[in-house]
């Protein structure tokens, strides 16, 4: 298995369009294979921070998933509300391997 983590750095004055962004990004990765785990927004503290995790089988998984970016139309459609938008001003994408509790 393979999560991304995404550390976004948002417009807080924007937070409902990257909600809308975020519901649209959580959907398209159920759909086409992946398990997301969320986005975190801000609550106190830095009112411009974000984070997203979402997980694959496996990294060949997750570049299948990757190929449909400016291909497929949801895809294009998702991307449109942050660039219209303007809610995210940058963003990370790092790699981790969960390490989970034994059962």
């Amino acid at each position: 298995m393979i999560t991304c983590v995404v550390h976004y750095t948002i417009d807080p004055r924007q937070i409902e369009a990257f909600e809308r962004f975020a519901r649209e990004w959580m959907r398209l990765v159920a759909e086409h294979g992946g398990v997301h785990h969320g986005y975190f927004l801000p609550a106190e503290g830095a009112s411009d921070k974000a984070e997203a995790l979402f997980s694959f089988e496996s990294l060949a998984e997750y570049e299948r998933y990757r190929a449909l970016f400016g291909k497929h139309p949801d895809f294009i459609a998702a991307d449109r509300i942050r660039d219209e938008s303007g809610c995210v001003l940058r963003y990370e994408r790092t790699f981790m391997r969960p390490l989970l509790p034994e059962r």
